[in-house]
């Protein structure tokens, strides 16, 4: 009988260690969600801004100044 206790007993230990590993994958993964959602905002932002800069030297057609080292 104790045989069998000491077993249960470690499987509970297991289970609890397991059940830990899984919340702090879970708060793991939470986290670089929102640190990939707040990187496509940050990039979307970043193309249109691109794209109306590109748009708006097409439209503007004037060339462009030379750099100031010539």
């Amino acid at each position: 009988m104790q045989d069998l206790l000491a077993r249960l007993e470690t499987v509970e230990e297991t289970v609890a260690h397991q059940a830990q590993s899984i919340d702090d994958l879970n708060r793991t993964i939470t986290e670089q969600w929102k640190i990939i959602e707040a990187l496509k905002h940050g990039y979307a932002q970043l193309s249109d801004r691109v794209q109306e800069a590109e748009t708006n030297a097409r439209v503007s057609g004037a060339a462009e100044p030379p750099p100031p080292h010539y």
